[in-house]
């Protein structure tokens, strides 16, 4: 398995990870905003890691 294709893979796990928190937020935020706050802190912090893995994966040489 090549370093691009380990990148892709947790690239895809961590948007779709990202997608679940965002969503989870947007269905707390009338009903218990502190959860609301928390899920999208946690989604922010994954939106960071992938921008990371895109930076990364620009620098990757491809094959």
């Amino acid at each position: 398995m090549s370093v691009n294709d380990i990148i892709k893979n947790r690239h895809k796990k961590l948007d779709e990870q990202y997608k679940e928190l965002m969503e989870k937020a947007y269905n707390f935020r009338q009903t218990d905003s502190e959860l609301s706050d928390l899920a999208e802190f946690h989604a922010m912090r994954l939106l960071n890691k992938l921008n990371t893995l895109r930076y990364f994966s620009r620098n990757q040489v491809k094959s």
